[in-house]
């Protein structure tokens, strides 16, 4: 492609918007659909609230050589259909997106939570909050239902109403629809907080409006546009090899070029050399299985690493604040954001990384201990930064059968309450905060406070990425679940020597026969942990059927009795009679009750089997999420 081809140019965001409103600016009809959650849209919104950076575009001019067929911006108007436009977006297609809905299009958002369910959202600014340093920006966007109305107590509580400008006024959040526009809605601010006792808060609008709107009037966005004559060829090249995901800022490269200026070669401790084991290398041979390439703790990061040393070290800053007198907003938050990790100092590093890689071995027992070996069966990586920062804060207290019960109990309620999916630093580290607090008989800490399990959540469990839907496995492990031809409970040898994996009961082939949607029988309800050889002899058949076959026996299996095998199939928490009658229906409520008392155990906390529903519609998986290879294959 010759130099001239293309040129780098930055562009006002609001004019891009406006180009995709219009339909100046539009897609290559080959472009995924628009699928980003409601998380990273706050993290986009936080991202220009500060004036940072969210990466480059990539455009296409038309009328060359390359002819793609446009497709407009999801959301734009009919009229953008009918326009001919003059570039299309060949990077940046879920950032445009996801700021075109939420801030010019004047229409609720439809996106999806980290939970994966379809919900409508108003997006808001917490006027306050952006104005107060020690709050993470993230923590200022706030995402809101259609009818604007945030309720708590399963829909029966008001928390905070935003259904009127109003409304907005009096709880000083400003409505993102409005950024690039603020005269009309400051007008209704200044007159809702008219008169000299209000001052104040004027003045604190009028620093928000500096402070932040301002960031997104004035925001340009740097675009590559390629011209209209580059070739098929180089632009095939180029689609290919863009980062369509986008790059965190990768804060360990940071603090290794801040710590080299001391002498200190972090990445050496990561890496190691050609003489010593590091880091990484210890962690990924920890409780290593034999036949296996790495252990538990093998996916925690060096950012991991050193967001758990943030959490000591800004603990440290806030109890010497404590002591010095300080209160309230003045005292430090206690952080492993990534803003503490480019402020955690070399010597604070030095002073806590023994300790802290210790509590990441721990970690590694702990998991073990709840029958979590393999990283893909880990509920959270995002839950092992605190669980091993309180396991170093509290050494060898994790031993006492009190306090471990505590820290299994906490562990199932960030868990099963889904708390650790998304946008988890603030909930990181009040779990640091508030879990030793509790061991030492202090109040609960939120995490458990806040865990509310839903009944009918179970039936919605089909997905192996999910994180209770791992728990339940783990959990029927920890129970003791016997291997229906084998009788072997899963534990660690038999795991990892049998290819232990979650499979049907009742198989897919034999439910599909019989009308069963897959939104039913692929439910965690109807799925147990299995070895691979089992899953082979089970097939696609009735339970009925492969019951008998395994009782019979073959050449390879020595025959079952027939009270074994249903002792085998209570280990599972299932009805045996029900599973040998074939009784699909009244097995599936059965054993939604029994694993229902199991996570009850498990959390200690109570199941809501109200009838209030949670927010939002399930999204079914695509083909890069369903479980194709997890399911029961006819034999």
């Amino acid at each position: 492609m010759a130099g001239s081809a293309f040129q780098t140019n930055p562009i006002d965001l609001d004019a891009l918007l406006d180009d995709c409103e219009s339909g100046v600016l539009q897609l290559p009809d080959f472009q995924r659909s628009w699928v980003w959650d409601e998380d990273r849209i706050k993290s986009l919104l936080a991202s220009i609230s500060r004036a940072f950076p969210i990466g480059a575009l990539m455009s296409l001019s038309t009328g060359g050589p390359v002819d793609f067929k446009p497709r407009p911006v999801e959301g734009s108007p009919s009229r953008a259909k009918e326009a001919t436009p003059q570039s299309l977006l060949l990077d940046g297609q879920q950032r445009m997106t996801s700021l075109y809905q939420a801030t010019i299009r004047g229409k609720v958002v439809e996106t999806v939570t980290p939970k994966k369910k379809k919900v409508k959202r108003w997006f808001y600014i917490d006027i306050r909050k952006t104005l107060d340093p020690s709050v993470d920006r993230e923590e200022a966007i706030v995402g809101v239902p259609e009818d604007r109305v945030i309720r708590t107590d399963f829909g029966r509580e008001t928390h905070l109403d935003l259904s009127s400008p109003e409304l907005e006024y009096a709880a000083l959040m400003y409505p993102v629809s409005q950024v690039f526009d603020w005269d009309k809605w400051q007008d209704g601010f200044d007159q809702h907080w008219r008169g000299d006792q209000n001052e104040k808060v004027r003045d604190e609008f009028r620093a928000f409006k500096r402070q932040v709107l301002e960031n997104f009037k004035y925001y340009r966005v740097p675009v590559i546009t390629l011209d209209r004559s580059t070739s098929k060829e180089a632009v095939c090249v180029v689609f290919e090899k863009v980062n369509t995901g986008g790059k965190a800022l990768d804060a360990f490269e940071l603090v290794t070029a801040m710590y080299a200026a001391s002498g200190h070669e972090l990445r050496k401790d990561w890496y190691g050399d050609d003489g010593t084991k590091g880091r990484h290398r210890r962690f990924k041979e920890t409780l290593r299985p034999a036949d296996s390439d790495a252990g538990i703790i093998a996916a925690v990061s060096n950012t991991d690493f050193l967001q758990a040393i943030s959490l000591f070290h800004t603990r440290d800053r806030r109890r010497a604040a404590e002591a010095a007198g300080k209160q309230g907003k003045e005292l430090p938050a206690v952080s492993g954001n990534r803003q503490a990790l480019l402020n955690l100092p070399l010597d604070a590093y030095k002073r806590y990384e023994a300790q802290v890689e210790n509590g990441f071995v721990r970690a590694a027992k702990f998991l073990h201990m709840l029958h979590i070996y393999r990283i893909f069966d880990l509920p959270y990586q995002s839950q092992i930064v605190p669980l091993a920062a309180i396991l170093s804060e509290i050494g060898d207290a994790w031993e006492h059968e009190a306090n471990r019960a505590k820290l299994v109990s906490w562990y199932w309620n960030g868990v099963f309450g889904e708390l650790y999916g998304s946008a988890v630093e603030t909930r990181i580290a009040r779990d640091f905060m508030e879990v030793p607090v509790w061991l030492a008989g202090g109040p609960e800490p939120s995490t458990v406070r806040e865990t509310i399990f839903r009944a009918d959540r179970l039936k919605t469990m089909r997905m192996r990425l999910s994180a209770a839907y791992k728990g339940i496995n783990a959990l029927l492990m920890k129970e003791g679940a016997k291997d229906f031809r084998s009788g072997q409970r899963f534990d660690h040898t038999v795991f990892f020597g049998e290819n232990v994996d979650i499979h049907h009961i009742f198989p897919q082939d034999w439910c599909k026969k019989h009308g069963i949607k897959p939104g039913v029988y692929d439910s965690i309800i109807n799925k147990t942990p299995l070895s691979y050889r089992t899953n082979r002899i089970i097939g696609g058949v009735a339970p009925s059927e492969y019951l008998a076959k395994l009782e019979r026996g073959d050449g390879a299996t020595p025959p079952i009795d027939a009270a074994r095998l249903d002792i085998y199939l209570t280990s599972h928490l299932t009805d045996s009679l029900l599973v040998r009658a074939d009784n699909f229906g009244a097995f599936m409520e059965d054993r939604q009750n029994r694993l229902l008392a199991l996570i009850e155990q498990a959390t200690g906390k109570p199941i809501y089997r109200g009838d209030a529903k949670e927010e939002g519609e399930d999204v079914d998986g695509d083909e890069d999420t369903v479980e194709a290879e997890l399911t029961i294959a006819s034999t």
